[in-house]
């Protein structure tokens, strides 16, 4: 029996043990009376919490999955993060290829048949990640934890999707919770309301420059560049640390465009750019993929990405 054979085992024990004393209550909590049902709801990744929140206000309770900080290809959750599973009446996913729910999300439905799943990403168009500006196709290597495919998952980095993952969460919210759909309706309005200004509000700081290219370690802002009509010049490829080849094209390209900035994700690694940035004389500065403040992290990286390519 292998490790995360084990791992299964145990958490399904603790779930037959726990889970029957959650009661009924787990799976729509009454909070006074019958109009405060609060819906638990459990998000794979914090960019996604930050969504169920503002559809969901007052009627829902959100847990996130995979933690600040954490890294989203490699996390395994713990056996209590499972027990809490089983309170869940909703999981929303981002449902674009993240490898955590590749490997998570069957054992997830299984261990709680009954919580319904909302696919955040329903109905968006992929784009292929592209490293060092040309695309590149499907990785099968499983060993690694990484099977990005050639589509990049990280969908909600523009707002157009952030408008779509907000539409999916409100159809399933009013379908979990259907006494609340007018409110959750509302509350999507004015989210959309929102992001439709942020878009507005970076196209004019974006407007007019000349050079559009930025470079990051880790491809995850190809679908914000795609919608301000930038160029993402992606270092990493599938996760794995760069040959001493590759890194010296990387150099080579960042000197050609001009580029004096490389951005890095919290949550990997930045030894590598690092040593690119050095070598370009240049700066690392970090951007986060997975920032629960979803309007401001987006407003901060547009005005990073500016400031770079001026």
């Amino acid at each position: 029996m292998n490790s995360n054979q084990v791992f299964l085992k145990t958490v399904i024990l603790l779930f037959a043990v726990i889970v029957p004393h959650l009661s009924g209550e787990a799976m729509g909590k009454e909070v006074n009376n019958r109009d405060s049902v609060i819906v638990p709801v459990v998000t794979s990744i914090v960019p996604l919490s930050f969504f169920v929140e503002r559809v969901g206000g007052d009627y829902v309770d959100v847990t996130v999955m995979v933690p600040p900080g954490a890294n989203p290809h490699t996390y395994e959750p713990t056996p209590s993060q499972m027990v809490a599973l089983g309170g869940a009446g909703l999981f929303v996913k981002a449902g674009s290829g993240i490898e955590f729910e590749l490997d998570w999300m069957k054992k997830f439905s299984a261990l709680n048949p009954d919580m319904v799943v909302c696919n955040a990403s329903e109905g968006f168009s992929g784009i292929e990640i592209s490293t060092h500006g040309h695309s590149h196709g499907h990785d099968h290597d499983h060993d690694h934890g990484h099977r990005h495919g050639s589509i990049d998952p990280h969908f909600w980095m523009s707002p157009r999707n952030g408008i779509l993952a907000a539409r999916n969460i409100e159809r399933t919210l009013a379908q979990v919770d259907p006494l609340h759909a007018a409110e959750y309706a509302e509350n999507r309005k004015k989210l959309e309301a929102e992001l439709d200004q942020l878009t507005q509000e970076i196209s004019r700081k974006l407007d007019g420059m000349k050079n559009r290219a930025f470079m990051v370690f880790h491809p995850a802002w190809g679908y914000f560049a795609e919608e301000f009509n930038l160029k993402q010049i992606a270092v990493e490829k599938e996760g794995k640390e760069l040959t001493p080849k590759t890194m010296q094209e990387v150099i080579r390209q960042a000197k050609r465009l001009g580029i004096r900035v490389v951005f890095v994700s919290p949550a990997f690694s930045s030894l590598q750019a690092e040593t690119i940035a050095r070598e370009i004389g240049g700066v690392i500065q970090p951007v986060d993929p997975l920032s629960g403040d979803y309007i401001n992290n987006l407003r901060q990286a547009a005005e990073a990405f500016a400031e770079s390519m001026r």
